[in-house]
């Protein structure tokens, strides 16, 4: 029905963005397959492209190295049999302890590789006792994830360290003041030195050397991989990317785990950029020297029966003459996705849009204006909750005009509804006499039944990417708010069904239902009240389901969206109240 436009498209607008925008997008807008990303993505340079793409790539094949050997530390070097206990692979070897403010772990001598790290500031569960969040495990352990530093020789007889060489280390800790030095000589007249510093946060700062003491040059490839074993446990929202990702030529690049299990290997090169790995919240990337041009590889493979994922780069040829020696400089980020850390990275280090490791989304020109918008508000009151809600009322105030045009229009069509309802007796029979009748009464009124579809539209957006904003970002993450909140990322920990904890009895995750979804529900059910009805008694009791529907499908949704979906109903019902009362429409009409 014509008057019921308005509140059908904002309730197929609404359950659309939830659940499907960004998983349509995706559908509609498919990544090149590899080999046009391997043939498009080869520019003029020293790094040929191959002919002829295998259908299934020998793990640790160098992409940029013509005759180069295996990648040293690449899939096929993990361990066969894996140890099950993280205490018990770490306690084998030498090891040397990191130990910044926000970092703690150790790096592995033996193969130099970044394999222990767990983040100080971040713990597994609200209890601050309990263990900190785990990002880096050493190889051995079943969801082994490490990161791995080296060269690669064009001349295969000489030899460059690799995963079961033991460096020696001058320095007992890294630390911010105490960088790390790893020397180790191959016995052929060439010692390489690795040198590893680390920031106050998550930024490591890898400086390779090579120093050729023999009698005769020699091509290097620098190189530097994450891998990681075993599949990890995801969200499963498709509006969120955890998998594999990067930035090549300022374009970002994502790979979802099950995507490059039927791809195997998907290769790309650029000048400047990055290559990682993602999780909700925390970040292994490889970040290589940004003015030069290197290849890299998003990379899957089974060698043991467990599923192993690996991002890689390799650098332009290096040449060290007898007598002198070669420098390669690359960092690695391994932490927490802090938005103002990595725009401070981005600026520090040039790192070529290192904030898209946060899934900002499709409206990205939106979601991240207004997630700075959050946090400077909570910077003020000191409370994320409370940021919500008074961004909340300043993007209702933004949109205050447009949103007066949408309630005006709905409050005239509200009444007029005994009108219509006449109309709809009168022509029962007759749908063109009605339509015309109908379209005949607008006319005189003067009301227009679909000018509040362009405020509605141009909202979309805005709510779109503020529920990106709540969903995606660490800084929500065991944020408290008041009362039984304390944490606005996970869902509100009450439900009715036990009486909101007075009985002790923990019913199933579809029942979860707490204070807060009950509040937004309530809400919505108000809001509809006051839109125009249905005539037809059947689309009319759909429409009264709905916030019975939309309340157990967001009771499992972060609190933090739940809480602000509540607010932003009550001040629409409130602004569209006002609006009601200025055109005489009375308590017990707006509510008919």
């Amino acid at each position: 029905m014509i008057d019921n436009k308005n509140l059908i498209l904002a309730i197929v607008l609404s359950v659309t963005i939830l659940l499907g925008f960004e998983y349509y997008f995706k559908l509609t807008n498919p990544a090149p397959p590899p080999e046009a990303l391997a043939t498009t993505q080869h520019k003029a340079g020293n790094i040929p492209a191959p002919s002829q793409p295998s259908a299934t790539p020998q793990p640790g094949a160098v992409p940029s190295a013509p005759g180069a050997p295996p990648l040293p530390g690449a899939l096929s070097s993990l361990a066969p049999n894996p140890h099950e206990n993280r205490a018990g692979v770490l306690a084998q070897g030498k090891r040397i302890p990191i130990e910044t403010p926000r970092l703690h772990g150790s790096i592995s001598l033996k193969g130099g590789l970044i394999d222990d790290l767990t983040m100080a500031d971040y713990r597994e569960t609200l209890d601050p006792e309990s263990r900190e969040i785990v990002l880096l495990t050493p190889k051995g352990v079943h969801d082994a994830y490490y990161a791995q530093f080296g060269w690669v020789a064009k001349d295969t007889n000489l030899k460059v360290p690799g995963t079961d060489t033991v460096w020696t280390a001058r320095g007992k800790k890294l630390s911010p003041d105490a960088p790390l030095l790893l020397i180790w000589d191959n016995g052929q007249g060439f010692q390489f030195r690795r040198t590893i510093a680390v920031d106050g946060n998550y930024m490591f700062t890898i400086t390779q050397e090579v120093v050729n003491k023999s009698t005769a040059p020699h091509t290097l490839f620098s190189f530097g991989l994450v891998s990681r074993r075993s599949t990890p446990e995801t969200t499963g929202f498709y509006i969120l990317h955890e998998g594999l990702l990067g930035v090549f030529e300022d374009t970002l690049a994502e790979v979802d785990y099950e995507d490059l299990q039927s791809d195997k290997q998907i290769k790309h090169t650029s000048t400047g950029g990055w290559i990682g790995i993602t999780d909700k919240y925390w970040l292994a990337a490889l970040v290589p020297d940004q003015k030069t041009q290197f290849s890299s590889r998003f990379l899957y493979s089974k060698p043991d029966g467990a599923d192993t994922y690996q991002v890689d780069y390799v650098g332009p040829a290096l040449t060290v003459q007898p007598g002198g020696s070669v420098k390669a400089e690359n960092r690695l980020f391994a932490g927490a996705k802090e938005v103002r850390l990595l725009d401070g990275y981005e600026e520090q280090f040039g790192v070529a849009r290192f904030d898209l490791a946060i899934d900002f989304g499709w409206f990205y020109f939106l979601t991240k204006p207004i997630f700075y918008a959050l946090l400077w508000l909570n910077d003020h009151i000191l409370n994320l909750g409370l940021a919500i809600l008074v961004l909340t009322v300043g993007i209702k105030l933004m949109f205050f005009p447009l949103a007066n045009k949408s309630y005006t229009s709905m409050s005239k069509m509200k009444k007029l509804q005994p009108k219509m309802t006449k109309i709809r007796e009168r022509f029962s029979e007759d749908k063109m006499q009605m339509n015309q009748a109908m379209m005949d009464l607008y006319k005189k009124e003067k009301v227009n039944p679909a000018s509040g579809c362009l405020p509605i539209l141009v909202q979309i957006p805005v709510f779109f990417a503020l529920y990106k904003v709540l969903f995606v970002t660490i800084e929500m993450r065991h944020a408290p708010f008041f009362g039984w909140i304390q944490d606005l990322s996970a869902p509100d920990p009450t439900t009715m069904f036990n009486l909101f904890g007075l009985i002790p009895f923990t019913p199933p995750d579809f029942l979860m239902i707490g204070v807060w979804p009950l509040l937004m529900g309530i809400t919505m059910f108000l809001q509809q009240k006051l839109n125009p009805q249905p005539a037809d008694p059947i689309q009319a009791k759909i429409f009264l389901f709905l916030p019975l529907f939309f309340t157990f499908l967001l009771a499992r949704f972060p609190a933090g969206l739940v809480i602000y979906w509540a607010w932003n109903n009550l001040l629409s019902i409130l602004q569209q109240w006002v609006i009601m009362r200025r055109m005489g429409i009375t308590g017990k009409e707006a509510l008919q």
